[in-house]
């Protein structure tokens, strides 16, 4: 394609971006030096070539997803953050944050706010996490503490209430068959094939320590659906949507886990069209990652119409993973014993 044609079609989407109007050719005229026929006739190849369409007959055109593709991937100017701009994305940010959890919610509500999209944040345990440690802790009768650590720092306990109290030696069988069997091991090896087989290597021990089993493999998967949405109603007030459409995917958004679990990488825009039964058209999804010790923890996103405006979203978005990154790193190092 001929500078021109990139040009122009940079320009239809900057003004559409904005307008959210079919664009014609003396709009463009503001950004490309060429007569209106000439420009009428590149948007016409670029309709061609399927980077652009014309939604009815006597209006200009409008970008369709091949062309926010290339537009994003190759075109996109971005516009850095001033100084004055991280100082206002800071002070969204708590200054003092008790958990992880807490600090990525705060960023996922100003995200929302700052950008009127909806924002998703997903943890990375069920493609990047091993199992690091399970203890089972008796806390009165017949009640027990499942503890799980994963390699990602994540940390999990749920409450057990058994039929029966365990016996010292059946604790500690059930603790050196989870260190031999389980220390180590993926999440997202844990399928119900897997498990079975672990159950019934317990021999003679697993009807009595079968429940625990259970209810640690309840929390494997918990963990594995953590995706929370924030700022739903700024994608049911959106004009660019069918609000039927938003609203199934409200009461399914466990479709969003194989969407995210794609973005873990780096930084990624993904186009509804691209996406096979993803339920929201004319949407896109961009995603970026944040790290902890090193290590991919999650990723924070948004959720919005193809015609968002990528060169101040994207940028808002890069700080705010960044930020995360590095005050949990700070936090960590300010607190060494919390992991303890």
């Amino acid at each position: 394609m001929d500078d021109r044609k990139l040009k122009i079609l940079t320009a239809v989407v900057d003004e559409y971006i904005v307008t959210g109007e079919p664009v014609g050719s003396k709009a463009i005229m503001a950004h490309v030096k060429a007569s209106s026929a000439t420009i009428r006739n590149e948007m016409a190849e670029l309709e061609k070539q399927g980077y652009l369409e014309q939604p009815h007959t006597s209006a200009g055109r409008i970008p369709t997803y091949k062309g926010y593709r290339l537009y994003v991937d190759s075109l996109m100017e971005e516009n850095p953050l001033t100084d004055d701009e991280k100082s206002k994305l800071d002070a969204m940010l708590p200054d003092d944050f008790v958990t992880e959890e807490d600090l990525v919610e705060h960023a996922s509500l100003a995200l929302a706010e700052l950008t009127k999209c909806a924002t998703v944040v997903a943890n990375s345990t069920p493609k990047f996490s091993l199992i690091s440690k399970v203890e089972v802790i008796p806390t009165g009768k017949r009640m027990y503490v499942i503890l799980m650590i994963t390699s990602n720092g994540a940390i999990k306990n749920k409450v057990c209430r058994l039929e029966f109290d365990l016996t010292h030696e059946q604790l500690e069988f059930f603790d050196n068959f989870v260190k031999e069997n389980l220390n180590g091991v993926p999440l997202s090896k844990l399928s119900d094939e897997y498990i079975s087989k672990l159950t019934e290597a317990m021999g003679t021990y697993m009807m009595t320590l079968s429940p625990l089993v259970s209810e640690l493999i309840k929390m494997t998967k918990e963990m594995g659906a953590d995706i929370s949405i924030k700022g739903q109603s700024n994608l049911l007030t959106c004009k660019d949507f069918n609000q039927h459409e938003i609203i199934s995917f409200l009461d399914n958004q466990k479709e969003l886990r194989r969407f995210i679990d794609e973005t873990f990488n780096g930084l990624n825009i993904m186009f509804a069209p691209e996406k096979d039964g993803f339920v929201i058209h004319n949407s896109s999804i961009i995603t970026a990652p944040f790290s902890k010790d090193g290590h991919t923890a999650g990723a924070l996103g948004l959720i919005g119409p193809m015609r968002l405006d990528y060169a101040k979203f994207i940028p808002y978005l890069e700080y705010f993973t960044s930020r995360i990154s590095s005050m949990i790193s700070e936090k960590d190092e300010d607190d060494p014993d919390d992991e303890k």
